[in-house]
């Protein structure tokens, strides 16, 4: 729920161009992620409803603020597209499986969670450069391409795996 509330309040502060304070948020909705994965594994706090806000709540994050980032032009509108573009096909892929289907069990795969380590990156960079000149260009150059090949790679994955899934149910 602390991801999916600070939603708005990082977006402001992006638009606003208060990009420590969006830092600083960015930073205690990602903290708030490890500690709720670490609290689930380690004492076994799962729930339905967590198991779906979960990855709802990393999707909501990670595409409003490349929304922004791309409104505020500090990442590419194709970028922005691809990463958006992978989550709603996700999303809408699980919608249907669900409905056509029945429930379904989704488990994020390793590149998958790469990818979100990438995104998480990727943001923290082009934000802390436009802020503080840190990190180098290149460096923000490179987490971007990383980020964009891991969009694709786990997108593909997700598409592969689920499909699969559905034609065999």
């Amino acid at each position: 729920m602390i991801r999916i509330l600070l939603v708005v309040p990082i977006s402001l502060a992006l638009e606003d161009q208060r990009l420590a304070l969006s830092i600083g948020l960015f930073a205690i909705a990602a903290a708030s992620d490890v500690a709720d994965g670490f609290l689930a594994r380690r004492f076994g706090w799962k729930s339905e409803l967590g198991a779906m806000l979960d990855p709802i709540a990393d999707k909501l994050l990670l595409a409003a603020v490349f929304i922004t980032l791309s409104v505020i032009k500090l990442v590419p509108l194709w970028l922005m597209a691809a990463a958006v573009a992978r989550d709603v096909i996700i999303v809408s892929g699980a919608a249907a499986y669900r409905m056509f289907r029945g429930p379904l069990t989704a488990h994020p795969s390793l590149i998958s969670k790469i990818n979100t380590v990438c995104q998480a990156a990727f943001i923290l960079a082009v934000v802390s450069r436009a802020k503080f000149s840190v990190p180098p260009e290149a460096v923000a150059t490179w987490l971007g391409a990383l980020m964009f090949a891991t969009v694709a790679v786990s997108g593909l994955d997700y598409v592969l795996v689920y499909g699969k899934r559905a034609a065999a149910a």
